[in-house]
This record gives C-alpha cells, sequence and structure tokens, in this order.
C-alpha cells in the first residue's frame, strides 16, 4: 500500500497578508513627535541701528535655572505656578510699580491709547546641566503666562470674547502690540546651585 503525500498548504497570500498587517499598524498606530518650541527670530539687526544700547533694569526680568532645575525668578526662587504668577504681573504692571516694567501710551489697533510696558523683556538662562525637560516647563509657563494675559485682554475689550475666537486682525492688535512676547534666551553657563537671597 502507497501513502498519499499530504499537500502542502498555499503560503502565496501569506506574504500579501503580512504586508497588508504591517500597512494596517504604521497606519493606525501613534508615533512619538519630538518635542519642540514655536519661536519666532526677531529681525536682522538694521546696519545703521546703534547695537549697545543701555536697557533699562527695571524693563528686565532674569530667569535662571540652575544644574538642579532650581528656578529663580527675579532674585526669588520659585516654582513653576510661582513663575507665571510674576511673569503675568512682570508683563502687565498692573499697578505701574517703579519696580516693574515702565509704562508707556500707545496706540493699539481696535483698542485706542492703551498704557502698556511696550519695552518690557523677559530674560532666560540656563545653566549647562539643566535638564531639557525643566526647560520646556519653563518656556510652557511663559507662554502661558502671555496667553492668559492676552484672553484676560480679549474679553475686557471685546464683550467677554476669548482670545482664541477673535478675528485675525484684533488677534494680532492684542499679541504683536499689546502684550507682544519678548522672551530673550542666554547662552548657558555653568553656575550651579541656586542659593536663596537672604
Amino acid at each position: 500500500m502507497s501513502k498519499k503525500k499530504a499537500q502542502g498548504i498555499n503560503g502565496t497570500s501569506a506574504a500579501d497578508m503580512a504586508f497588508m498587517l504591517l500597512l494596517f499598524f504604521l497606519m493606525t498606530s501613534s508615533m512619538d513627535t519630538d518635542k519642540g518650541l514655536s519661536r519666532r527670530l526677531p529681525p536682522p539687526i538694521d546696519k545703521n541701528q546703534k547695537q549697545d544700547q543701555d536697557v533699562n533694569k527695571r524693563n528686565v526680568l532674569q530667569i535662571r535655572i540652575s544644574s538642579t532645575n532650581e528656578i529663580m525668578c527675579g532674585g526669588d526662587v520659585v516654582n513653576l505656578v510661582q513663575l507665571k504668577a510674576k511673569a503675568k504681573e512682570f508683563i502687565e504692571n498692573p499697578n505701574n510699580s517703579e519696580h516693574l516694567p515702565v509704562k508707556k501710551e500707545v496706540d493699539v489697533p481696535f483698542l485706542g491709547l492703551q498704557m502698556i510696558t511696550s519695552e518690557h523683556l523677559i530674560s532666560l538662562q540656563c545653566d549647562r546641566g539643566t535638564e531639557y525637560q525643566a526647560y520646556i516647563d519653563v518656556q510652557n509657563e511663559l507662554a502661558a503666562a502671555y496667553n492668559e494675559l492676552r484672553d484676560e485682554a480679549a474679553m475686557r475689550f471685546f464683550n467677554g470674547t476669548r482670545f482664541k475666537n477673535l478675528d485675525e486682525d484684533r488677534q494680532k492688535a492684542i499679541s504683536d502690540v499689546y502684550y507682544k512676547q519678548k522672551i530673550s534666551e542666554a547662552e548657558p553657563k555653568s553656575y550651579g546651585d541656586i542659593k536663596k537671597k537672604k
């Protein structure tokens, strides 16, 4: 008696199925995206412009991040919540304090003449040992300070309308003139731990 040889499984479509499954998982799975910050670079310096301009110290808020990720803002060690509050107070100078940025009268489109801190500057500097996440967290809080102030201004001036719901021209009036974002980043240095002011 002769034994019949069992027929093998037809594998011609197995490669097609594997390829389809691979495509399915590639298209439906989420990929980790790189973290980054959207920053608009300053315009090129005019050749005729004087480069060594004196900056009024009260117009500059110094923020430092140490190698141990401690944050010093204007001479005080702060956490992220305190940082945002201090940044908002600095940017707005609500009580026209002589220790905060100088307020000047500026003609803001749609808003008319307004007293604003048009020359304020936030100076951020990290230690070379600062963790990237700490740097991102500080940048996020500074951006949040500007965003909250813009939203509050939009609701105050435009009958309770949120900033994101304004038309482009009104958004520009608030973000490019009234609360223009001014963050300067200095080159990282090695200055170690931050010591609290006594």
